[in-house]
């Protein structure tokens, strides 16, 4: 039998069933917020800690035990990031308590909020993220709801087809954590010992490195590379910025991130120079300019002695393992804390390189492409499915908490 809807009144939901009801959440429970910061966590805690995150820290002190909704009331979680607890907990100050329920089923407003508070926060803005929520804004979200027994039958429903996807998604995530792992493995692997295995080795006594094939050369970066700094001292070349991603051309007309007063002031990077932001081994990077350019003179920007004997994306993959393996951040100083742990220059020009012959490098670089283009396209096709998972999953809670389906 095809049910009777009504009109919600509220554009994002529609339509109802009509014996559902509309209320505001305020009369549904209390709404109040912690008396801690972040900086009370505690490794280890005995109590869960809610901060302004997805992230659950931890405590040991608790000022509220019972059942409760957590959400952010600033940051970037804003409307997005909710919690379902039973049981005692801490909370930040700037963190919403939803408790003291009134006529409804709390795992039902938690997954109505979950999906639902959102589309009401952002609705007349073009922004993708809200910068704080007001009290006021969330006592009157409104909550469309059908009597206690039927809230009770879609919760019962709800966590049973969450209880298939979330283990789904997990195992997925799991795989391709460990899918990166592989790929950092064999990076490594292949650049410091070569694609034969069979091969005679010999002890390098350099720590990172331990044993190479034994007909190839070790040699200190000063002895492969020229360190340069040439300013352009004129306008006009693409401004190129070292980002995780890759060396990037910079949208200067864009107004994002951080600008130059004056781009003549910075260095050229030609064709085949390799950039470095050698100022944060934490997040920093290097790579190989495919174009000429000019780059912040705080980068080091360093080509190779001679073009006969190495080869570009072989020693592309060592400096960039050389990040991802933090074997540059063991021989860095400054305040790791703050970002700033950097490579001086003295360290990067005695650091220890294995140099193959370059036919070696060319086919290890090659076989590298294939294998590592191999796995990114496994890692993104998996990453798909997680999307489409979560979007299965909030699609399904969406309908039957705003009863666009029914569960019989």
């Amino acid at each position: 039998m095809t049910r009777k809807l009504k009109d919600s009144g509220v554009d994002w939901i529609g339509k109802i069933p009509e014996d559902w009801e509309k209320i505001r959440l305020k009369y549904l429970c209390n709404i109040n917020t912690g008396n801690k910061d972040t900086v009370n966590r505690v490794d280890n805690g005995v109590y869960p800690f809610f901060v302004r995150s997805p992230i659950v820290e931890r405590i040991d002190t608790y000022s509220f035990d019972g059942e409760a909704i957590l959400t952010a009331g600033d940051g970037a979680g804003t409307g997005k990031v909710f919690h379902y607890i039973k049981g005692k907990f801490d909370y930040h100050q700037r963190v919403y308590n939803i408790h003291g329920f009134k006529g409804v089923s709390p795992k039902f407003l938690f997954y109505y909020l979950k999906t639902n508070f959102i589309k009401e926060i952002e609705r007349g803005t073009a922004k993708s993220t809200v910068e704080s929520l007001r009290l006021p804004m969330l006592k009157n979200f409104p909550i469309v709801m059908p009597n206690l027994e039927h809230q009770k039958k879609i919760v019962h429903f709800i966590d049973f087809k969450v209880n298939q996807i979330d283990p789904f998604i997990e195992k997925t995530k799991l795989s391709i954590k460990e899918l990166n792992q592989y790929k950092q493995s064999l990076i490594t692997e292949s650049l410091t010992k070569g694609l034969n295995p069979n091969v005679a080795m010999k002890d390098t006594r350099i720590g990172w490195l331990g044993y190479v094939p034994n007909h190839w050369d070790v040699r200190k970066l000063k002895n492969i590379f020229v360190i340069k700094k040439d300013i352009a001292n004129v306008l006009g070349f693409d401004v190129l910025s070292v980002t995780q991603h890759g060396l990037k051309i910079k949208d200067i007309e864009s107004n994002e991130g951080q600008l130059s007063s004056d781009y003549s002031k910075y260095q050229i990077v030609e064709k085949d120079d390799f950039v470095m932001n050698h100022m944060d081994l934490l997040t920093g990077w290097v790579d190989c300019a495919r174009n000429k350019g000019v780059t912040s003179p705080d980068y080091r920007v360093f080509r190779f002695k001679n073009n006969f004997e190495f080869n570009h994306d072989y020693y592309k993959y060592l400096l960039q393992a050389c990040y991802l393996n933090k074997t540059f951040y063991g021989y860095g100083q400054g305040v790791s804390n703050l970002g700033r742990w950097r490579l001086p220059t003295d360290q990067f020009l005695n650091f220890y390189f294995p140099v193959p012959s370059l036919r070696e490098q060319i086919d290890i670089a090659n076989f590298l492409d294939g294998k590592i283009n191999s796995i990114n396209n496994l890692i993104v096709k998996k990453e798909q499915l997680i999307n489409e998972m979560q979007e299965y999953k909030a699609s399904l809670i969406y309908e039957y908490v705003t009863g666009k389906k029914e569960v019989l």
